[in-house]
């Protein structure tokens, strides 16, 4: 937000003093001009914004164990400025990761195998979820073609609804799974990387490729709190003639939920119990 300076902050924010936000103006080296700092930079896990609370403690407790919007206040019947302009700013951060695109050199680097559904551009993608989950015969021959048979463990990457979530956090999760996996005397797959994919495209790459255990890496539905957070998918023998039930879930994957090096280790203890179980999602106890 481009701005001459305080007073013209207070002429566009009239109901929100400056001193009670925190923002600093600060002027760019390299332009003569000063710019309010981002909302989104606000730590809000101790802000507590109501008017004289009864117990500010409790109020900071409670602020620090949830990302719920809790002790904001009000202004009259209506939120505070601040309040408003925050919830703005992180839907703005999720509908950028609807919309965004994975950084496909990460997946280079990294050696996958890049494929794509029948999806053609992101629009398609949100208005036809039965075509992210299917691909061309031709498609299906090249997974063939290109990956190891039969691996005990096949590692597949989807965009899903959040490319930030792929961006962010496969760099950390994917070596610590791959290292665990070999280290425990597991065969892994040829890694591929779906673009426009859905959860279910797992299924048909493992009745390809004849896995034992799918485990997929799918940017989540982002919310108000992150557009960061990844999913972790695994199935035993996953198949299109199975129910969604056969997947194990492990959820919020990023650095403010459960850390990706975190989640990694875990994902490994999962796929032993897995493999020895020979069962997955409801069918399998933890």
């Amino acid at each position: 937000m481009k701005m001459a300076g305080l007073q013209k902050e207070q002429e566009i924010l009239p109901f929100l003093p400056i001193e009670s936000v925190e923002f600093h103006v600060s002027r760019r080296d390299d332009m003569n001009c000063d710019y309010v700092r981002d909302i989104s930079a606000l730590d809000l896990s101790s802000r507590v914004t109501v008017d004289n609370p009864e117990d500010m403690e409790l109020c900071r407790r409670l602020k620090a164990g949830t990302l719920a919007r809790i002790c904001v206040g009000r202004a009259g019947s209506r939120y505070r400025t601040e309040t408003l302009l925050r919830f703005r700013a992180d839907h703005a951060v999720a509908m950028d990761a609807v919309w965004s695109s994975v950084d496909e050199s990460i997946v280079d680097k990294l050696g996958f195998v890049k494929v794509q559904t029948l999806v053609s551009n992101k629009d398609e993608y949100l208005t036809r979820p039965d075509r992210g989950r299917r691909f061309t015969q031709d498609t299906l021959a090249e997974i063939k073609k290109k990956c190891i048979h039969e691996p005990d463990i096949q590692i597949v990457v989807a965009d899903g609804l959040s490319a930030p979530a792929i961006n962010e956090n496969l760099r950390d999760i994917y070596p610590i799974i791959v290292e665990g996996l070999t280290a425990k005397g597991y065969k892994t797959g040829t890694p591929i990387f779906v673009r426009f994919g859905r959860v279910a495209t797992m299924d048909r790459i493992s009745e390809a490729l004849h896995a034992r255990i799918t485990i997929l890496l799918v940017g989540e539905r982002p919310g108000l709190a992150t557009g960061e957070s990844m999913g972790c998918y695994m199935a035993f023998e996953a198949s299109t003639q199975k129910p969604e039930s056969q997947r194990t879930v492990v959820s919020n994957i990023h650095k403010n939920g459960t850390p990706p090096v975190e989640a990694g280790a875990y994902i490994v203890s999962v796929a032993e119990i897995i493999m020895k179980c020979e069962r997955s999602g409801v069918d399998l106890k933890l």
